[in-house]
């Protein structure tokens, strides 16, 4: 299925407020999530499944883990004679102010993208609020609207300062943006379909506002504009600061919420990696934990997720940990309440043990 109504665009070159030793040499949205994939793997598998065709991903400045994982697109369908991924500039650390994801600076930088394309809808998406939506459905109801744009939110299951709550008045109308949202506030998924033509338009119109999220410039145009809303049901997942990072993953230990965000009909695409499947040797214990291909386990593994190729020796302990690619666990090391970067070695009976109020993280290669 080709979606001939609507192209993407994927902005990754925004930035956190909340430093962190994962984002050192790579930005939020090529962070790894749940052992085999990264964050800008959602947003792209969710245009994939709508069958659109044409994705611009707007690039930031350390965009090399990004384009080492996406590629030509091929995994999503994208690499194409007609259409495909087109990794576009983007302001080399995007914006920094808290729920800024739409910089209009980028998306006049881009006119090229909607200019070129045929189709009357483009869908925009950030990369960081994790979600499976049926995006064919969310693009056929801003048809029958008849609105300019329609934003997409759900209703918020806790206090979320970095996201963006919408005011909606009658009929589904968007009256009013704010930052932050609190428990049962329309949480803005970062996700919108709006009108190529008024795509445009906006770009012209706002083009001395170049600095501000797309949001914040039109605003007080929302009545003129027409801006509709569509509310998501299943579950969206925020990813903000290394507290939301472990805690949405753990939270994706419980097969109920797994089931929600990976489904058969509308399957989370990743880059292929060819490895044998995780080995348990005898005397090993694995319990409540996501264990990836390449895996060696000897010793015991406790709710945790480990990511290809680590290996947890004999006598070794892993516990509410989050392991990324290519770790040895030595044998009689133990590791609690930890998130470890990839290619680090935790030597033998060594303890890496955080705090539920206070995960430890240990930065890329640092323990080697």
């Amino acid at each position: 299925m080709i979606n001939h109504k609507a192209i993407g665009y994927i902005t990754a070159n925004y930035a956190s407020e909340a430093t962190s030793v994962l984002l050192d040499s790579r930005p939020i949205a090529s962070i790894p999530f749940i052992g085999r994939y990264r964050l800008i793997d959602f947003p792209l598998s969710n245009m994939a499944n709508a069958g659109i065709k044409t994705v611009g991903l707007v690039m930031p400045g350390n965009y090399r883990s990004i384009i080492d994982h996406v590629g030509h697109g091929k995994e999503w369908m994208l690499d194409r004679k007609k259409g495909g991924l087109f990794p576009v500039p983007g302001s080399p650390f995007g914006g920094t102010k808290r729920g800024r994801r739409f910089l209009l600076r980028d998306i006049i930088a881009n006119k090229e993208l909607f200019t070129r394309a045929q189709e009357p809808y483009v869908v925009m998406m950030g990369s960081n609020i994790i979600f499976n939506l049926e995006l064919d459905e969310i693009i056929a109801a801003h048809e029958r609207s008849g609105a300019g744009i329609t934003m997409v939110y759900a209703k918020a299951e806790r206090s979320q300062t970095d996201c963006t709550s919408l005011i909606i008045g009658d009929a589904g109308r968007v009256s009013h943006v704010k930052l932050g949202c609190e428990y049962g506030d329309n949480k803005f998924l970062d996700c919108f379909v709006v009108n190529r033509d008024l795509l445009l338009q906006i770009i012209d119109r706002y083009a001395t506002s170049d600095y501000l999220d797309v949001f914040e410039a039109t605003e007080p145009d929302f009545s003129l504009i027409d801006v509709c809303s569509y509310e998501f049901k299943g579950l969206a997942m925020g990813i903000f600061d290394e507290k939301t990072y472990y805690e949405r993953s753990m939270e994706l230990l419980n097969p109920v919420a797994s089931d929600q965000l990976f489904r058969r009909d509308r399957p989370i695409l990743t880059k292929a990696h060819d490895a044998p499947p995780a080995k348990y040797s005898t005397g090993s214990n694995a319990t409540n934990s996501l264990i990836s291909a390449g895996c060696k386990i000897m010793g015991t593994v406790r709710n945790s997720i480990l990511a290809r190729g680590v290996v947890v020796e004999s006598g070794a302990s892993v516990q509410d940990s989050i392991i990324m690619q290519s770790c040895t666990i030595k044998s009689g090391a133990r590791v609690e309440r930890a998130i470890i970067d990839k290619n680090n070695t935790v030597p033998s009976n060594t303890v890496v043990c955080g705090t539920p109020d206070d995960i430890l993280v240990v930065g890329k290669g640092q323990m080697n």
